[in-house]
């Protein structure tokens, strides 16, 4: 074999060693007794009839045709609809993120479109919010908690809006309340798992600070995946950084621009959202914290103010943005005040594009060292030693 080949091979064995498993992922193997050349929309599937390869299910759910972003097949949760599937993990500690696309049934409903995605240990609940892109399906991730030694994994996803929708007209001329179910469709899962725990990098004291540990980006959607409020950077989708508010996890696309590496994050969801972790640092040292504060090159104009807060230093640093992925770099240099330093990143400003989409600062690149002036004395008491040892050598 080749070196260039056993190159590719290897790369395509880590690849696919990061994705587990997961059975018919986009419903693209329709159910049994279900016609291949079926013109409905939304079949109804009844357990004792139909089977879903990969899934098992209870309560109203139906398959779904032609409605997805690049396939041909969903599935609708419709009442106390809940769909599931078994795993294997690895044996080795991994953390492992879910992926998917998610849009309401029904456009009439009050209540916000949600589902519960859930595994043994963690149950997360996911809203749909229109305001957060143009497209109709918006993609989500969530964590699913941290699991190895081959263990069994059971992931379940539950359809949790249920409302009142204004449906036809009453004998006064006016609309009849009718009880219904405001269903979810949903597509298009990627289970991708993460090493745990991450490996640190000699050039940042921060963990993921390039935020290249993050959920698998969808072949079919351009639009960012976003990603909920999650108060523990240790079961974050977002591995090693809590979230506030809601941001959207990006890749350079027809939609997007990052600035470093595969992935960024757009902070979207307006003032006071944005990242926090913590690092153990040597109290009383002096240490730089750089950032990249862009925009996604996705038509978000105005100025953006950046809040950056490491122990009890904090600096807000502006950016201007036109909208067409411009970048600029910015340090914060500041004392160790406590072993552990709690550092946050959070956005001042909210904005929305021409279309009333909120968007924001994009976060790249968080790089976190000891200061210049640290790292030159004692580059200066190296050399000094080394100076002193040949002296005594030499007199010797």
């Amino acid at each position: 074999m080749e070196i260039w080949q056993a190159a590719i091979l290897l790369l395509s064995l880590m690849i696919a060693k990061a994705f587990a498993d997961l059975q018919n992922p986009g419903f693209e193997s329709p159910p049994t007794n279900i016609p291949k050349n079926s013109t409905n929309t939304f079949a109804s599937l009844n357990s004792t009839i139909n089977t879903i390869p990969g899934w098992s299910y209870q309560g109203t759910v139906k398959y779904v045709t032609s409605t997805s972003p690049g396939e041909e097949h969903a599935i609708y949760l419709g009442q106390n609809g809940k769909i599931n599937q078994t795993f294997k993990s690895n044996q080795e500690s991994n953390h492992y993120l879910l992926t998917f696309n998610l849009q309401p049934a029904q456009s009439n409903c009050s209540k916000p479109t949600s589902v519960v995605i859930s595994g043994p240990d963690r149950a997360v609940r996911i809203f749909y919010q229109k305001k957060f892109g143009n497209d109709t399906w918006k993609t989500h991730a969530c964590y699913l908690g941290s699991h190895g030694n081959g263990d069994l994994i059971n992931l379940i996803i539950e359809n949790q809006t249920t409302d009142q929708s204004m449906d036809g007209d009453d004998d006064l001329g006016g609309n009849t309340t009718v009880i219904t179910n405001c269903g979810v469709v949903l597509d298009s899962f990627i289970l991708k798992n993460i090493v745990n725990p991450i490996k640190n990098s000699e050039n940042n004291l921060l963990l993921n600070g390039g935020f290249e540990y993050g959920p698998a980006f969808p072949n079919n959607s351009f639009g960012g995946i976003l990603i909920d409020a999650e108060s523990s950077p240790t079961q974050s989708t977002l591995n090693q950084w809590a979230i506030l508010g809601t941001v959207k996890y990006i890749s350079t696309n027809k939609n997007y621009i990052v600035p470093e590496g595969n992935a960024a994050i757009e902070i979207v969801s307006g003032e006071s959202s944005g990242l926090q972790t913590a690092v153990t640092l040597k109290k009383g040292s002096k240490y730089d914290l750089e950032l990249v504060i862009a925009d996604a090159n996705d038509s978000c104009i105005g100025d953006f103010m950046v809040g950056v807060q490491a122990g009890s230093t904090g600096k807000n640093f502006t950016l201007q943005s036109k909208g067409i992925g411009s970048s600029e770099e910015f340090t914060l240099t500041f004392l160790a005040d406590s072993s552990v330093t709690p550092i946050s990143i959070l956005s001042f400003t909210t904005t929305q594009n021409k279309d009333l989409v909120f968007c924001g600062p994009v976060i790249d690149k968080v790089v976190l060292l000891a200061s210049y002036g640290l790292k030159l004395q004692m580059k200066v008491l190296f050399v000094g030693l080394g100076f002193l040892v040949t002296l005594t050598q030499f007199i010797g």
